[in-house]
């Protein structure tokens, strides 16, 4: 289980197979991975996007994302976990985030990755700005990502059973 908030890049075919070699050690029979990126435009008719930069609190970042990582540990029997999220400016096409799962079975490694996903998009306080044509803007919350976070509620969302 891993948190980085770093303003370097990384290399996610190689964070990856770092990864993969971990698990393996540890029984996991399945991983998923998603990796994100900063978008040059706006949906496809929104203004073109020159860079987004992302400004944290150090500290108050990184003990928000161990408590996203703990709650899907809570929820699902993942093996491991990698959470590798970047601050600071990012032009177009740059990575933002790396998250990784590792459990016995697949179901769980997806749903956790989707999860860890869905709440960094919503929980995790990063203030994010975009540098457009028409000036800089900051980045508001989006309701479709509220209402997929929302989604994984107690009621929906399995328990970890061990």
């Amino acid at each position: 289980m891993a948190v980085h908030v770093q303003s370097a890049d990384f290399d996610s075919a190689a964070e990856i197979a770092r990864f993969e070699r971990q698990a393996a050690l540890k029984g996991a029979g399945a991983v998923a991975s998603f990796c994100g990126l900063v978008r040059g435009r706006e949906g496809e008719d929104g203004p073109l996007i020159g860079a987004m930069t992302l400004e944290h609190y150090p500290g108050m970042t990184e003990r928000a994302l161990a408590a996203i990582e703990a709650e899907a540990l809570a929820r699902w029997p993942l093996t491991d976990s990698l959470i590798i999220h970047r601050f600071g400016r990012l032009e177009p096409g740059a990575r933002i985030v790396l998250v990784c799962t590792a459990s016995s079975h697949r179901e769980a490694a997806f749903a956790a990755c989707a999860f860890l996903m869905d709440w960094l998009k919503t929980k995790a306080p990063f203030w994010k700005k975009e540098e457009t044509a028409e000036g800089p803007r900051w980045v508001d919350a989006k309701a479709e990502d509220d209402a997929r976070a929302a989604a994984w509620n107690e009621a929906s969302a399995p328990r970890n059973p061990d």
